[in-house]
């Protein structure tokens, strides 16, 4: 299969690598200089020459929107991974041409959020809590965390969309959500203008009581999620790569890529049970624009989801 990968930043050269080790054909759009035959600088060339059948848009958030307008303007229409945060800003897409978009949120793959999915299935979902904090400057070693995109609110950065894997999975494990309030901004003395700390509270369709703590500033790197239910509680420390169902601990063993290739693998072989579709990333953009519409607000207020009402 010929695959086109849109950006060759770290998580476009990510998606480069795995996909060569899945056995496609891969070439990339980049303004950079890359030392390969398949790269190209104009969009409009490679999908000329490498006539794609599947697409990955992993460029700078800011451009994710006019990207999939220009391919759905051009006709194409194959399967198209975009990367997450979908959007820097909420945005409207026409209502057609966008059926075979989905959103890059991998984490659904990761073996421990399947087996979470597995466990809590028919069970009475009484609270949930996510938690994921990591210092921004350690995150890719020899490099000055001001240049991140991370860093700049222009460019998307900010943990409310970088960190918003856990937006995803809490807004689909447990059926959409209602009722958000937020707090949240750029606390810390991080030199970034994005926003470093952000606390979410949630009722959703299947959970009353859902919490999301996100920050940059968290010297030890840590990433749990914990759901109590009637009959049980059940834990994920990401880090540790373990599943804890009450007092019983369960330690897994995968390599760090594995959620990505099974993402790919599923678009690949057209297996759509556990993919983000471009719908389910549309209500996670609304969920970042309603805390921040709450957490930015005098009021503090709560914000509902008419979507999910």
């Amino acid at each position: 299969m010929n695959v086109l990968i849109i950006g060759y930043g770290s998580i476009g050269s990510r998606h480069y690598e795995i996909l060569n080790t899945l056995g496609c054909h891969t070439s990339v759009v980049s303004n950079r200089e890359l030392d390969f035959k398949r790269s190209y600088k104009c969009l409009d060339d490679a999908l000329d020459k490498e006539k794609p059948d599947y697409i990955v848009i992993a460029n700078k958030t800011n451009e994710h929107y006019s990207t999939m307008l220009k391919l759905k303007k051009i006709g194409f229409n194959g399967p198209v991974l975009v990367e997450k945060p979908l959007f820097q800003d909420l945005m409207k897409l026409p209502e057609q041409g966008f059926e075979n978009f989905f959103v890059a949120f991998n984490m659904r793959f990761n073996p421990l959020i399947q087996r979470m999915y597995q466990e809590i299935k028919g069970e009475n979902i009484i609270s949930a809590q996510a938690y994921v904090g990591q210092y921004l400057p350690q995150w890719r070693e020899g490099r000055d965390y001001r240049s991140f995109y991370s860093a700049h609110k222009a460019q998307g950065g900010g943990v409310l969309r970088d960190l918003s894997h856990e937006l995803d999975f809490i807004n689909w494990l447990f059926g959409g959500w209602c009722y958000t309030s937020a707090l949240g901004g750029h606390f810390s003395d991080l030199e970034i203008d994005s926003d470093d700390v952000f606390a979410l509270l949630l009722e959703t369709k299947r959970c009353p009581v859902a919490t999301i703590q996100l920050n940059y500033i968290d010297k030890v790197t840590q990433r749990d999620f914990i759901v109590n239910t009637n009959k049980h509680t059940f834990k994920i420390d990401f880090i540790k790569k373990t599943f804890t169902k009450d007092s019983e601990v369960e330690a897994f063993q995968f390599e760090r890529n594995f959620s990505y290739s099974m993402q790919h693998k599923a678009i690949l072989e057209d297996d759509m049970e556990f993919l983000c579709t471009l719908e389910d990333g549309m209500d996670v953009q609304r969920l970042i624009n309603a805390a921040e519409n709450s957490a930015y607000s005098k009021k503090k207020c709560w914000v509902k989801n008419e979507t999910n009402l």
